[in-house]
């Protein structure tokens, strides 16, 4: 029997569709084949492969459909499907998240031009094509600067800038990498914050708000909320937050906003239309008491109401990844009580999701997952896509207390590599 609604969910590693079918939701996951976990059919319709990033393709299968029997709302919570689903919002008619707002949260030159044009975190960035324009450019600001990719995420080839040697390099490493566009913003000197956000109707609701611990190539390899530096800035950050996705034209959906607290004021490093990376959403659930992966689906189909007002922190949450020397794991040890459920990745599998076994801890205080066995390769830290080899997440009184509670797991927990 049909569910009440239909939605179409684009790609997603997972994408966040549990209890789906339990609130009569009926969903189609267009993915790519081995692109997903199979414990995801369970809460689908059907899956319909399809290449994520092409929005032709995927409106061609999705269409025949959506005229079949309509979606409500065609989604996606992941950041290379952004504009595809987007050009199908478009084409539909949807309510959600168009390709406009998309490629002007993915292309960071067009964030900036949009934030200038609505007088908003001022920051001098340059859109540069070559070793002469970033030379420039770091002489008129006269203090390093951040060359990066214009639509690039995961903390991948950030490099700082502080003469035409680190120029030249830095634009090696681009065009070695094989980026095209590229945009040069004056160092922002302070702590990364973020806040995720959920929109409905135009009204934007500002969630949680967490911090992060990093390497020095900017990987961010623990986050916990709600985030201690942020908290005396809390209304300005929500407000900026609001201003920001108008600017952008964000009217439904989740969204995850970076900011640097600088000694001027909060500036924006970058913004998403989706859910955040790292386990965010369980940590929100933790510390807030809403669940944005939940949210993701009722929200929009007005299954639930979007609170009238941002919650109050319940307890504090973190989730911190295990960062091993790199080379070839000889040994794991574990103590038995580093946590109150440690679970292993069995020899040989990859996961397809970024933190395995995470929908199992959603009542466990402190959990750990070990994600490699001896004999497996540790790489560098050189992106978060890096941190492969387990992680621990824990609840708290307050983030201090999760992260205290991370960071003993993290120390019975222990690697040993050659």
């Amino acid at each position: 029997m049909p569910g009440t609604y239909r939605v179409a969910v684009i790609g997603g590693r997972p994408a966040p569709v549990a209890g789906a079918k339990e609130l009569g939701i009926d969903v189609v996951l267009f993915h790519e084949k081995g692109a997903y976990e199979e414990s995801v059919l369970r809460h689908c319709e059907q899956v319909v492969h399809v290449p994520i990033t092409d929005g032709q393709a995927i409106l061609d299968v999705l269409k025949p459909l959506h005229e079949e029997r309509p979606f409500d709302r065609v989604l996606t919570t992941t950041e290379p499907a952004g504009e595809s689903t987007g050009f199908v919002v478009d084409a539909l008619g949807l309510p959600g998240v168009s390709e406009a707002t998309a490629r002007a949260l993915k292309n960071k030159v067009l964030t900036r031009e949009l934030l200038d044009r609505h007088g908003l975190s001022p920051v001098r960035y340059r859109h540069v094509t070559g070793v002469e324009d970033v030379v420039r450019f770091q002489a008129e600001i006269g203090d390093r600067v951040i060359v990066k990719p214009a639509d690039g995420v995961a903390s991948l080839h950030i490099h700082p800038v502080a003469g035409r040697e680190d120029a030249e390099r830095a634009w090696r490493a681009l065009q070695e990498a094989g980026v095209t566009l590229v945009i040069a913003e004056e160092y922002l000197e302070g702590p990364v914050v973020s806040v995720d956000s959920f929109s409905y109707g135009g009204r934007h609701l500002p969630i949680g708000y967490s911090e992060y611990r990093m390497n020095d190539r900017y990987v961010e390899w623990e986050v916990s909320t709600p985030s201690r530096v942020a908290a005396p800035h809390r209304e300005e950050l929500f407000e900026l937050t609001r201003r920001l996705l108008d600017a952008v034209g964000l009217t439904e959906g989740p969204s995850h906003s970076e900011f640097v607290l600088t000694p001027k004021g909060p500036r924006v490093l970058e913004s998403h239309a989706r859910l955040a990376g790292s386990g965010a959403p369980e940590l929100v659930r933790r510390a807030f008491g809403l669940d944005l992966n939940r949210m993701f689906l009722t929200v929009p189909l007005g299954i639930d109401p979007l609170p009238e007002t941002s919650p109050e922190p319940l307890g504090g949450a973190a989730v911190r990844f295990f960062t091993p020397e790199p080379g070839t794991i000889t040994a794991v040890e574990a103590d038995q009580d580093a946590a109150d459920v440690i679970k292993t990745v069995p020899p040989g599998e990859v996961p397809l999701v970024f933190l395995p076994y995470l929908d199992e801890f959603t009542d466990v205080e402190v959990a750990a997952v070990i994600g490699k066995n001896p004999g497996d390769s540790v790489p560098p830290l050189l992106t978060v896509a890096d941190c492969v080899s387990g992680y621990v997440i824990a609840s708290g009184a307050d983030a201090a207390d999760a992260v205290a509670r991370c960071d003993r797991a993290n120390d019975k927990i222990r690697f040993r590599t050659s």
